[in-house]
C-alpha cells in the first residue's frame, strides 16, 4: 500500500482559504487516483473530492464545487486540496486517500492519519 501523510490543516475564519497537502510514498504515486474525504464530530465521513492519475478529470462534492480545486504533483507525490470561502460547517477532519480509480467512493482503499481543519470566528 502506499503511505499517505496530510498536511496544512488549521484554524481560520469564515471566508478564508486553506490548502492541504498529501505526500505519498511507498509505491508509484502516479498508479493511483487521490482522493479527499472528510469527517465532522458525530458524523460520517464522506467524500469531497478525487482526481484521476493524469490529473484529467476532478470530480466534487456538491457542496464544495467552485469552492475547492483537488490538483495533484506526480513529480512530487504530492496531492492538494485548495479550500476557498471556508464555511463553519467545512469544520472537520480531512483525510487524504489513495485508489485505482476516483469513483465510486469505496474504491478508495489507503488512507492517511488526517488533518484537522477548524473554522470559526
Amino acid at each position: 500500500q502506499v503511505q499517505l501523510v496530510e498536511s496544512g490543516g488549521g484554524l481560520v475564519q469564515p471566508g478564508g482559504s486553506l490548502r492541504l497537502s498529501c505526500a505519498a510514498s511507498g509505491r508509484t504515486f502516479s498508479n493511483y487516483a487521490m482522493g479527499w474525504f472528510r469527517q465532522a464530530p458525530g458524523k460520517e465521513r464522506e467524500f469531497v473530492s478525487a482526481i484521476t492519475r493524469g490529473a484529467t478529470t476532478t470530480y466534487y462534492a456538491d457542496f464544495v464545487k467552485g469552492r475547492f480545486t483537488i490538483s495533484r504533483d506526480n513529480a512530487k507525490n504530492t496531492v492538494y486540496l485548495q479550500m476557498n470561502n471556508l464555511k463553519p460547517e467545512d469544520t472537520a477532519v480531512y483525510y487524504c486517500a489513495a485508489g485505482k480509480v476516483p469513483v465510486p467512493p469505496s474504491s478508495f482503499d489507503s488512507w492517511g492519519q488526517g488533518t484537522q481543519v477548524t473554522v470559526s470566528s
